[in-house]
């Protein structure tokens, strides 16, 4: 599949804001499953500094620092990206999920490449109520990815899909307590249960392409960003892959699904993030996501 792509977000003041400092994750990976054929990153007002680096996980980030006076700010994202099917390695989902532990497979050259993504981070704590939900779902030599997707279907019957349930510092335990949230916190919900087995988990962030309903025209603008997960598994011609699963929709991430970045969990790829400099006392957000078919 193919699709054009465009993510803008605008900042509104009540007052002038004098430096606006922010950090963008909003161009799309290279993948084996996905080709990235154009992207671009417009920022109004334009930045007296710029610049583009790759971080530690190897997503792509815009740095820019707006020293114009303005009452508004708009990050406008665009780009085009094939997005294909994943390939996975049926004898290597067949393996116990205790041999996908990344820290006791000395035996894989890149097994230590993704221990960063087995242990806690900032907003996934390891609680005691996250191992044992995902210990129904991890039964002693159960095939991996039979495990994964077990948990993956047990997070979205279990959970209501909930926009006023949570917020974006909510916890485990937030999500537990109510039972509901968005698409981050069923991608939290699943880090936390399969880390706290000793799997490594990324969390991904990115786009998923909707489909109207019979008879109804495609609206634009109807799209959003999207979070789901990635499980580290052993095993194919490099050693090692990772098996996409989406708690939000109970599937495998197909080629609905665009990926932009992955990291430890939301905080480390938030769509854009900055500090701001104002005497505003009010403020609004607007995002407005486009995810088209060509």
């Amino acid at each position: 599949m193919l699709y054009r792509i465009s993510h803008r977000t605008t900042y509104s003041y009540d007052d002038d804001v004098s430096d606006s400092l922010g950090i963008a994750y909003l161009v799309p990976r290279a993948m084996q499953s996905q080709r990235v054929r154009t992207h671009d990153v417009s920022i109004e007002p334009v930045p007296a500094d710029r610049s583009v680096d790759v971080d530690y996980h190897g997503n792509t980030s815009t740095y820019f620092q707006v020293l114009e006076p303005h009452r508004s700010l708009v990050v406008l994202a665009t780009s085009e990206v094939e997005a294909a099917v994943p390939v996975h390695d049926e004898a290597a989902l067949a393996q116990p999920w205790e041999a996908a532990r990344p820290a006791e497979r000395t035996d894989v050259p890149d097994a230590w490449r993704s221990i960063d993504f087995a242990v806690a981070s900032p907003l996934v704590e390891q609680t005691a109520q996250a191992a044992e939900y995902g210990a129904q779902s991890l039964t002693p030599g159960r095939p991996v990815g039979e495990a994964v997707t077990d948990l993956m279907g047990r997070v979205h019957a279990d959970f209501v899909y909930d926009k006023t349930a949570t917020t974006v510092t909510s916890t485990i335990d937030d999500a537990f307590a109510k039972r509901a949230g968005v698409c981050q916190d069923f991608a939290h919900l699943m880090l936390a249960c399969l880390r706290s087995h000793g799997l490594a988990v990324r969390y991904v962030s990115g786009y998923l392409a909707t489909t109207p309903p019979p008879g109804k025209e495609r609206v634009v603008g109807a799209d959003a960003t999207h979070a789901w997960v990635a499980v580290w598994i052993p095993g194919g011609p490099t050693g090692g892959e990772w098996l996409a699963v989406d708690p939000t929709n109970d599937q495998w991430a197909g080629d609905r699904y665009v990926t932009v970045a992955w990291g430890r969990d939301y905080g480390d790829v938030p769509p854009v993030k900055g500090v701001i400099f104002t005497e505003a006392k009010t403020s609004t957000l607007k995002v407005e996501v486009d995810v088209a078919p060509v």
